[in-house]
């Protein structure tokens, strides 16, 4: 392959990789606080544009292999958040607040300084509660419906041998032949052209504090600061108040079409940002152009796709959605137990996101970041002796 080629494929791969390996999260996330077929559908298109033109801007602007993606942690959220009071509106309302602080911290570093407070551990702890229900589902989804799901988990597994960037996209074209096969007819009404869905947003106290706030934390820690730190492995410094400003309005500018957030790439930016990409890290940035103009593409097919996924039977795309997230939750559980001096804050984070309890018309991601950070700072007090005073 020429030199002029590489960074080309290395971006069509990272748009295929970045989107296949998570749409059925997303897919998931928005269906799950709401949203109809028609409304999902409008959302993952905001997504697949919004994040594609910021790729596109972004890295044209620096020259730098820069790429940026849906928030796949928050979706994740989503689907641990369930039905808000207020219903879709709600949801929106608290992707626009979401958007909103995350444009903040472009220009206020005080937030950005905020967040950088809250313990990692606790912060990894909460994403892997948040995690865990939707990566169960393979589970429960092979007891229930073993002829279907087995296969797609078999695809899985081998492919995670011989070639691991392709193993969750190939179990979710898997998922799509199943629906195809055992589906009559075709998706939806047929008309499986894009169509953006305006969505007035509505405001309720649990949805700010039980969804905007979570899903703010959990964009930025397990996707914007680690997709600094990709990118600064590669050489590569990123322009944190750009970077941020772009994210914040990409997401108010999709919220109001269903798109949750968008943020810096993180484990996808790699390809885009390695040496397979060019040898050159000067060319890189063309990866990231291709990988940009390829979710506007995809974002038109996007339409199809929700319409097939409404077809296919019962926990199927959770499988596939449960397989994408199991990677994130094995860093999630890592990071959150690496200190033994902080695992019974991390564990007591984990325990109360992951049992699912609303109270007070508020989320469990909220609660479990809660008692996260009163549990380390009890614990941290007293495992913290005084020092002596030389005498």
């Amino acid at each position: 392959m020429t030199d002029h080629l590489r960074p080309v494929v290395a971006g069509l791969v990272t748009a295929l990789v970045g989107s296949t390996s998570s749409f059925a999260v997303v897919l998931s996330g928005l269906r799950a606080v709401g949203a109809t077929p028609t409304q999902a559908g409008s959302g993952l298109l905001a997504l697949f544009v919004t994040m594609g033109l910021a790729t596109v801007l972004v890295s044209a602007r620096t020259r730098m292999p820069i790429t940026f993606a849906w928030s796949t942690p928050g979706a994740a959220l989503l689907v641990g958040t369930g039905g808000l009071v207020g219903g879709w509106p709600a949801a929106v309302g608290a992707f626009l607040v979401t958007g909103l602080l995350i444009t903040v911290t472009a220009v206020w570093p005080g937030m950005g300084r905020l967040i950088a407070r809250i313990p990692t551990p606790v912060a990894q702890a909460m994403l892997a509660g948040v995690l865990l229900t939707l990566c169960l589902a393979p589970v429960r989804a092979a007891v229930s419906n073993p002829w279907l799901v087995l296969p797609v988990v078999a695809v899985w597994l081998v492919l995670l041998r011989v070639a691991p960037r392709w193993a969750v996209p190939a179990a979710f074209a898997l998922v799509l032949v199943i629906v195809v096969v055992v589906s009559p007819g075709v998706p939806g009404d047929g008309n499986l052209l894009p169509s953006p869905v305006w969505t007035t947003p509505a405001w309720s106290t649990q949805a700010l504090i039980g969804l905007a706030l979570p899903l703010y934390v959990v964009t930025m820690a397990s996707q914007n600061v680690p997709g600094v730190t990709v990118l600064a492995s590669f050489g590569y410094r990123t322009p944190w108040r750009p970077a941020m400003a772009v994210s914040g309005v990409g997401t108010l500018l999709g919220a109001p079409f269903g798109g949750h957030a968008i943020n810096l790439a993180a484990i996808s930016a790699a390809l885009s940002a390695s040496p397979d990409a060019h040898p050159d890290p000067q060319r890189r940035w063309v990866a990231a152009q291709t990988t940009g103009w390829a979710y506007i593409v995809l974002g038109l097919v996007s339409t199809g796709l929700v319409e097939l996924v409404a077809l296919a039977p019962a926990g199927l795309v959770e499988t596939a959605a449960g397989l994408a997230l199991l990677p994130t939750l094995a860093t999630a559980l890592a990071g959150a137990l690496s200190g033994a001096e902080h695992r019974i804050p991390a564990v007591a984070t984990f325990a109360v996101a992951a049992g699912g309890a609303t109270v007070l018309g508020v989320g469990p991601a909220f609660w479990a970041l809660v008692v996260g950070l009163v549990a380390w700072w009890v614990v941290g007090v007293r495992r913290k002796p005084a020092p002596r005073r030389a005498r």
